[in-house]
């Protein structure tokens, strides 16, 4: 271990420090160590804006970059070989960093009294609940709310799909059926016997509630939507698909909610 200065010495990455980063993989870990994974360049550079990393192991040539980042940072300066031990990446880049979970509340009513916030029931892909959080990133949704049995957005697939975004977007996990019954703003929810999205009136602020990849919304969550959408095909006529996928779904709705902003 060294706290990087000036000149960083290279290091080792110990056996225990490779067991560690491993063992975050599994959300039980995460939570008794608090912390959470990060690989990549890219990914990095977005979380050191905003987060203060517990450990980096990275490249002398990364690190040199970074170093004013660092100041204070527990980092080892690694070997391509000791990256790709530590990595849970088939093809590791430059550094892995371990951060503290974040910890917040919020209230989704007094959320959504004033501005679009986005609420995920039962999505079970990490890949698919990364998306989401980079797409409301993108759409300046700054609030995530989840059900208990959505994917744990903190899994190293997870974090890595959301490109960053995660630095900027709050997830929380709530009791999702009883914190829509306290809202009195919209609750929308997209459903197959919905109302055409693109003829409907949407208000500048509420809940967009987004279902499970194969089931969509439960029933207690749906019996809280006041408003059913849904997403028409073109041409209305010809065979199709079942489904969207529910990131793709998001998108569309995010972005005719943005649209119909622009035009207030």
């Amino acid at each position: 271990m060294c706290i990087f200065a000036e000149k960083t010495e290279k290091k080792v990455i110990s056996k225990n420090k490779i067991k560690l980063i491993h063992s975050l993989e599994r959300k039980k870990n995460r939570v008794e160590e608090g912390l959470l994974l990060a690989e990549g360049p890219k990914l990095m550079d977005e979380l050191l804006g905003v987060w203060t990393p517990a450990y980096i192991a990275a490249t002398g040539e990364w690190l040199e970059l970074h170093k004013e980042e660092l100041r204070g940072v527990e980092c080892d300066q690694v070997t391509q070989e000791e990256l790709n031990r530590a990595s849970l990446l088939r093809t590791p880049q430059q550094v892995i960093g371990l951060f503290p979970l974040p910890h917040e509340q919020c209230c989704l009513a007094e959320v959504a009294a004033g501005e679009l916030c986005l609420a995920l029931d039962g999505v079970q892909d990490p890949g698919n609940m990364g998306t989401i959080v980079r797409l409301a990133d993108w759409f300046g949704i700054r609030h995530v709310f989840c059900s208990p049995d959505t994917v744990d957005v903190f899994s190293p697939k997870a974090i890595q799909a959301t490109m960053g975004a995660i630095a900027r977007v709050h997830v929380h996990y709530i009791n999702l059926a009883d914190e829509l019954a306290r809202c009195t703003a919209p609750v929308y929810g997209t459903h197959l016997d919905g109302q055409n999205l693109y003829k409907q009136s949407l208000t500048a602020h509420g809940v967009i509630v987004m279902g499970n990849e194969g089931k969509g919304v439960s029933a207690e969550v749906g019996a809280r939507v006041n408003k059913r959408l849904y997403i028409p095909p073109y041409p209305t006529d010809r065979d199709k698909v079942e489904s969207l996928n529910v990131a793709i779904a998001t998108a569309i709705v995010c972005a005719e909610f943005r649209r119909r902003a622009t035009l207030r």
